[in-house]
């Protein structure tokens, strides 16, 4: 649930701010403070919504904290996130002080159209798997502060969340190896910085190439093998290679037109930061009803 997102509410304050600044003056113009309307939010393209919860939050914040309305706001939800919408579909009906809903409706529509685009592409490309053991996981190449909304996104559309941050999982990249000296360097450090830590944290590490999983495989120290940039002949030896002996994941490049023939080669996982760094929002309009 995005009720569970800490600091929501701090996030809708700071995307306020940057909207309405010292006051929505197109609307203080023209709108008397005592009017009252209603509107709707209509998809006007076919997806998987998301992001219905904080749409609403911002329309409550506004009427709140902003024009402190004696009027109360009410948004009644037609759909909820994870939902499948077509073309004309209602999503939300908002009935309350006109000027909260003008000042308002374009950052509830910023948040709910980025975050239905995620859901509805990383749909799009859970369907590619279908009869797959291959699941989709979206990576750290997220918006600033916007991370767990969109993550939740990924999920919303049938996704699996990756690790969150650096605080959550040890993903050994290729600069990791490279600074501490080498493959095992890095896997042994790591090792006794978490225990010295008392830390329980599952490790991940990059390989390159075929000669790089191999000394992941003498060494061994770790949970999932993270391969970076392979081409799918070579994916699938590696993955022969290991053998169930540990978690895999393909990375690097793996686009709509790839993902199926790399999922084809075995491997457990596939890391797309397409998902939330390079998405097509959802269209969605608000409308006087």
């Amino acid at each position: 649930m995005m009720t569970s997102i800490p600091n929501l509410d701090e996030l809708i304050r700071m995307a306020l701010l940057e909207d309405v600044g010292d006051g929505d003056h197109s609307t203080l113009a023209c709108i008397p403070p005592t009017a009252t309307n209603t509107a709707k939010m209509v998809a006007k393209a076919e997806g998987i919504v998301c992001g219905m919860e904080v749409g609403e939050r911002v329309f409550h914040f506004v009427n709140d904290s902003y024009y402190h309305s004696q009027i109360p706001i009410t948004v009644t939800m037609h759909k909820q996130d994870g939902d499948a919408v077509k073309k004309g579909d209602i999503l939300m009906t908002i009935e309350g002080a006109s000027g909260v809903i003008l000042t308002a409706e374009r950052t509830a529509l910023n948040f709910m159209q980025r975050l239905s685009g995620i859901a509805t592409q990383t749909h799009k490309m859970v369907a590619m798997l279908d009869g797959l053991n291959t699941r989709l996981l979206d990576t750290r190449k997220t918006t600033p502060n916007m991370r767990l909304l969109e993550k939740y996104a990924v999920k919303c559309g049938g996704g699996t969340n990756h690790r969150i941050g650096l605080y959550d999982m040890v993903m050994l990249k290729d600069n990791h190896i490279d600074f501490a000296g080498g493959i095992e360097a890095a896997i042994d450090r790591t090792r006794a910085y978490l225990k010295e830590k008392g830390k329980d944290l599952r490790i991940e590490i990059e390989v390159r190439n075929m000669d790089e999983l191999e000394q992941v495989m003498q060494h061994g120290g770790v949970d999932r093998i993270m391969l970076d940039n392979f081409d799918t002949e070579t994916l699938r030896k590696a993955v022969k290679r290991i053998d169930g002996k540990y978690e895999t994941e393909a990375s690097g490049g793996i686009t709509e037109e790839t993902l199926r023939s790399y999922a084809e080669t075995g491997v457990d996982f596939i890391s797309v930061g397409a998902l939330t760094h390079h998405i097509k929002s959802m269209d969605i309009s608000l409308v006087k009803k």
